[in-house]
């Protein structure tokens, strides 16, 4: 995990426990997997623009935005900007190989919020058993960018992201094009067929799929309550790799299981 990739995580389990409002408590059992839906429809996305704006979220975003300094918390007048936009990861149908599974699945909707001195990062927010919530805050604008990026280079195409190693691809017709450094290591340059792609998945995680010894011994992600993060734990993170929980009964991303909480860009060559 880099510095900046570390840091993020660090900062995003602390927001995320101020912004559901958590006690450093032992929490209940676990919930099961809430559905996302299958496509950022207009109804959606203005749930999650409801979720984006409420005032818990963006007291929660002027901490976040001041946590080191940066701006004052009551200069970081954060807002919101334009609407959400949809999220896809590798699906693990599609890695599992199931008949006409497509290659990504909607994750969550995200949220751009930008503070006073120019700061951005992405809000995620996604469907749980109380509704739309955000269920975690990162640094950067990685989603829009590469939303922007995928349908310039590939019109039409699917962006998403394979988060076990923080690439980020356009898909379309039979062809998967890489759109960050990781893509470009994980399938060349010139991208590569769609057949091939699910060949790699599929030898990376075919075994941590849902059901597998590897899910059943409780490392895969999802959107479920977690165990509590001592506040020694988040402050250790940088550097250290980091829990996928953020305080007592809050809600933990992860598709495949391998990925840390943020990505985040880097300054050279995942978290």
């Amino acid at each position: 995990m880099t510095q900046r990739a570390a840091t993020a995580a660090a900062a995003a389990v602390l927001a995320a426990t101020a912004l559901l409002g958590l006690a450093p408590q032992a929490a209940a059992a676990p919930a099961g997997p809430v559905p996302q839906p299958q496509s950022a429809t207009a109804e959606n996305k203005a749930a999650a623009a409801q979720a984006a704006t409420a005032p818990d979220t963006l007291a929660t975003l002027s901490r976040f935005f001041a946590r080191e300094g940066k701006v004052s918390l009551t200069a970081a007048r954060p807002r919101i900007e334009g609407e959400a936009i949809p999220v896809n990861h590798l699906s693990p149908e599609f890695v599992a190989g199931r008949a006409g599974a497509p290659v990504a699945r909607l994750e969550f909707l995200a949220g751009k919020a930008v503070s006073s001195d120019g700061q951005q990062a992405a809000l995620w927010i996604a469907r749980t058993e109380a509704g739309w919530q955000v269920v975690n805050i990162a640094t950067g604008d990685d989603e829009f960018r590469y939303a922007q990026l995928g349908a310039a280079k590939l019109p039409g195409g699917t962006v998403f992201r394979e988060p076990q190693i923080d690439a980020w691809y356009v898909a379309g017709g039979s062809r998967v094009l890489p759109l960050d450094e990781d893509a470009v290591r994980a399938v060349g340059a010139g991208g590569t067929t769609l057949g091939a792609y699910r060949t790699r998945v599929a030898e990376a995680y075919g075994d941590k799929l849902p059901g597998s010894a590897y899910a059943e011994g409780g490392m895969a992600g999802g959107y479920a309550e977690a165990e509590a993060v001592p506040a020694a734990v988040a402050a250790d993170a940088e550097g250290a790799g980091v829990p996928w929980a953020a305080g007592a009964g809050a809600l933990v991303l992860g598709m495949l299981g391998v990925a840390a909480v943020r990505r985040s860009r880097r300054v050279g060559a995942r978290a």
